[in-house]
């Protein structure tokens, strides 16, 4: 038997007919926390009858979420419209706030006595985009940061007085001999009295001889 013929008895054995009656596109993409449309196409003489939108990837286990009432009037379920244009022979379907959980295979059909027709609709749904935090285009400088910067400063200007060199008069290197260690001592004892006596010196007029 050729295949063109096995076909359309294999999808009548699954309980459902693909036959140009209806079409619809293969896949639908959405963003999450989107929406997205899908419009499936119908043939003359089936204006009037029932469409539906149903979800499952096995035909027999579909459950249908939304269904036409007939007419052209919208008919909404929880986050599913459905409105049919029977003028144009085309139906609408609307999925909002998608969630990654949405994505699955979907049926667009056409509800008639024995087998619906119906095609089949792969919806997928991709991440939301990431919105970065607006942040100022010249960054301020906390009071930490402030406090930080006159910190360092200060200790990079900061010596402890026990580390602090002499002035060169006050310093008094080791006498190299012994014998002269008085004149040494002497010498050191001498700039230490004048040291002493250098405010009194600026404090007051001293007579001169």
């Amino acid at each position: 038997m050729p295949l063109l013929t096995l076909y359309p008895l294999l999808f009548w054995l699954s309980g459902y007919s693909i036959a140009t009656e209806i079409t619809g596109p293969t896949t639908v993409n959405g963003l999450e926390r989107g929406s997205l449309t899908v419009r499936c196409v119908y043939s003359s003489h089936w204006e009037t009858y029932l469409k539906w939108w149903c979800r499952g990837a096995v035909w027999r286990d579909c459950k249908i979420l939304v269904k036409t009432n007939g007419s052209e009037q919208e008919v909404k379920r929880d986050r599913v419209s459905i409105k049919d244009n029977q003028k144009n022979r085309t139906f609408t379907v609307t999925m909002e706030d998608l969630m990654k959980t949405d994505a699955d295979t979907y049926w667009c059909g056409i509800e008639r006595t024995g087998s619906d027709f119906g095609v089949p609709v792969r919806v997928t749904i991709d991440p939301a985009p990431v919105t970065p935090e607006e942040t100022s285009s010249s960054p301020t400088l906390t009071g930490h940061h402030l406090d930080n910067r006159s910190e360092g400063s200060q200790a990079a200007n900061y010596r402890p007085a026990a580390h602090q060199a002499q002035p060169p008069e006050a310093q008094c290197p080791p006498a190299p001999h012994l014998h002269h260690t008085a004149a040494a001592f002497g010498g050191c004892l001498a700039l230490g009295l004048e040291d002493d006596e250098a405010p009194a010196e600026s404090g007051r007029d001293v007579p001169r001889a």
